[in-house]
């Protein structure tokens, strides 16, 4: 390829439209760099490993800038030098319309960005690097809270307020940005991601919300400060507590069959898918028994030892293809004397008033008509 047929683009500080308009990026930095904290659509192809990394920073303290820099070149042997340049321009050639970053837009996006141009691949970079958006982001996350007017859909646990929040127009699903389901039960495939990821996604969810949709109220599911292990901003949840409710309400035997469905057959799905037969199973089963340990000391040793042997019927029923209903004691039991109190005691902390009550069919028809047109 030359330059001819890649042409060379300007380097940018509009950090606005990169967000707006989901532009891919190439993450330059360290891999350990990149696990602390990157953007949803950024990808780890580093200039330096962290090996390197840690030898020309110790060199930099050591003996400065300079030097530093000597050392950069002389470990970007000539094998090294081609295996980034092939994997930089593999990227180059998928995602042309995109942008490299380092932490700061210094040496290293330079550096690259040299040598790509030197093989024709001009690419263009982020003025300011990681740094630089990361406070962008952190900016307009704060903006975003502030501007942004929220309506809260609230319930009890087992209601199905993530399938509604994830059918109905002008929401923000926090637990899919999370990967949890916000429950004690509620790990999923895969893990959380770092509070750093979290907080870049919630900025750009808000972000595109307010900027696509100016003055109308974003749809939120009512959650504590921590989804999982990763943390509301606190401003986020001050505001949540404040603002209007919808409530959703269902019978038991409908929660018991959502409890089913969410935390038994989609969650194994998400195994098998990911590790197959039975090792899928497996981990499965694991999940539901850790969870429930997780949770003993407010269940106290009696009880706990009673929901175990609950569950571990249900497990072995189910492994033996005998079906999912030896779950539905213990789903109930849990929503019944675990979450459903601590659920009251929560609701009646919020100051936000109740606009609208009822199951899902009449909140849906409520949103649509009352709220959004």
């Amino acid at each position: 390829m030359t330059t001819s047929k890649n042409q060379e683009r300007a380097n940018t500080e509009d950090f606005l439209s990169i967000f707006l308009q989901d532009i891919p990026l190439m993450d330059v930095r360290a891999p350990v760099e990149f696990a602390k904290g990157s953007f949803p659509l950024a990808i780890n192809i580093p200039i330096l490993d962290d090996h390197q990394r840690e030898l020309i920073g110790t060199c930099y303290k050591e003996e400065g800038p300079e030097a530093a820099v000597t050392l950069g070149y002389r470990l970007a042997t000539d094998d090294i030098r081609a295996q980034r340049l092939e994997a930089w321009q593999s990227l180059i050639r998928q995602q042309p319309k995109g942008y490299l970053f380092c932490f700061r837009g210094g040496q290293r996006s330079h550096i690259t960005q040299q040598w790509l141009k030197e093989s024709g691949y001009p690419y263009p970079l982020i003025k300011g690097g990681y740094k630089a958006l990361r406070r962008f982001l952190i900016d307009e996350l704060e903006r975003s809270i502030d501007e942004i007017p929220f309506i809260i859909l609230s319930g009890k646990t087992g209601t199905g307020k993530t399938w509604l929040i994830q059918q109905l127009p002008y929401s923000i699903d926090l637990e899919g940005l999370a990967n949890h389901r916000g429950s004690s039960f509620g790990r999923r495939y895969g893990g959380q991601p770092g509070q750093i990821d979290f907080e870049n996604r919630l900025s750009i969810a808000l972000l595109k919300h307010r900027h696509r949709h100016p003055g109308m109220p974003v749809l939120l599911e009512d959650e504590s400060k921590l989804i999982g292990r990763c943390s509301l901003p606190q401003t986020m949840r001050d505001k949540m507590q404040q603002s209007p409710l919808i409530l959703l309400e269902e019978t038991m035997e409908e929660r018991v069959r959502i409890g089913l469905k969410e935390y038994v057959t989609d969650n194994l799905a998400e195994f098998i898918a990911a590790y197959g037969e039975p090792q899928g199973f497996e981990q499965f089963a694991e999940g539901l028994s850790g969870s429930l340990y997780r949770i003993r000391r407010r269940l106290g040793g009696e009880r706990y030892q009673q929901l175990t042997n609950i569950l571990e019927n249900a497990i072995a029923q189910h492994k033996s293809g005998g079906g999912i209903e030896g779950y539905s004691p213990l789903i109930s039991d849990l929503l019944s004397n675990y979450y459903d109190p601590m659920y009251d005691y929560q609701l009646g902390q919020k100051e936000g008033k109740v606009i609208f009550r009822g199951d899902r069919k009449a909140i849906e028809s409520y949103y649509n008509t009352s709220l959004i047109n």
